[in-house]
């Protein structure tokens, strides 16, 4: 089995051993401590251990949804071997383990890293699921066909997802090459700035119509303003704030299903540990709001 084969590990939430076993634990959290192709400042290699360690200090009742989502089974593996070579090697090893998960029955969870990982991710599920889409949430456009000699760099994620013809919605977006918002444009993509979200009439219920039945979910932390969330190598003002993020989160649970989602980009030596706490806050909301809650909790 593939959680076999990694390095001893801690817990996530540090929830009751009960919950946090493999066996009949509903959730795999996946850490990959991977940055090979930023461009930014580094450090989201440190992410995962950063999220883990945070999410410690959380209260396992989430006081928003009334429950704890924990109850659902949280295992948490140990971190996964980057490789060191071709990232596209690494963008396949994660889809194989993904997938094995996925065959096991278990929602995953992947934790960078930086966000080219999420191709791996999103290939895994596509493969797997017929009505499949993908909401990214993203300061950045992504688009590049490759970026410092590569295909498979973090400025190319959502390049990728769209040679794979993956349904992707995205929304956050404030940062574009000319080149970059000329293809959204030629290609009519459904990517919302900041701006043109906060200004649709009713922007969860517009963005969740655009996507399929079922739906993945990759989040790039810098999607949130600077003031929320300054640890990240290539932070973009006037970003979306907490309770944005989250209610976006929750209709598109509340009108679809989401079958998996990944937290990628947090570098948590570049700013407070309240950021690291953010990113482990938003796991749990949104393993909360993916999987029902078994009754009493």
């Amino acid at each position: 089995m593939a959680h076999e084969s990694f390095f001893p590990r801690t817990t996530f939430a540090a929830i009751p051993e009960d919950y946090a076993r493999f066996e009949s634990a509903r959730v795999v959290i996946l850490p990959v401590p991977y940055e090979s192709t930023s461009s930014g400042r580094a450090g989201c290699r440190e992410a995962p251990r950063a999220i883990i360690e945070a999410s410690e200090e959380m209260e396992l009742y989430d006081f928003d949804l009334e429950c704890e989502p924990y109850r659902v089974g949280i295992h948490t593996l140990a971190e996964m071997m980057p490789h060191t070579g071709d990232p596209q090697t690494m963008v396949e090893r994660v889809e194989g383990v993904v997938g094995e998960l996925l065959d096991s029955g278990k929602f995953v969870v992947t934790l960078g890293g930086e966000h080219m990982l999420a191709v791996g991710a999103v290939r895994a599920h596509k493969r797997r699921i017929a009505n499949f889409s993908v909401l990214a949430l993203d300061a950045h456009a992504d688009l590049r066909q490759e970026y410092l000699g590569t295909p498979y760099n973090h400025a190319s994620v959502l390049r990728r997802l769209l040679d794979d013809d993956c349904l992707t919605v995205q929304v956050g977006l404030r940062s574009a090459t000319r080149e970059e918002h000329e293809l959204v444009r030629e290609r009519k993509l459904p990517f919302f700035s900041v701006s043109a979200y906060r200004a649709l009439a009713d922007g969860p219920r517009e963005v969740v119509s655009g996507l399929s039945e079922d739906v993945y979910v990759t989040i790039d932390l810098d999607v949130f303003d600077p003031s929320q969330m300054a640890a990240v190598g290539t932070p973009e003002p006037g970003g979306l704030l907490w309770d944005e993020v989250v209610g976006l989160l929750a209709a598109v649970a509340s009108g679809k299903r989401i079958v998996g989602f990944d937290v990628t980009e947090l570098a948590p030596r570049l700013g407070p540990f309240a950021n690291a706490q953010l990113a482990a806050r938003l796991v749990y909301r949104v393993i909360g709001l993916a999987l029902p809650v078994p009754e009493g909790s």
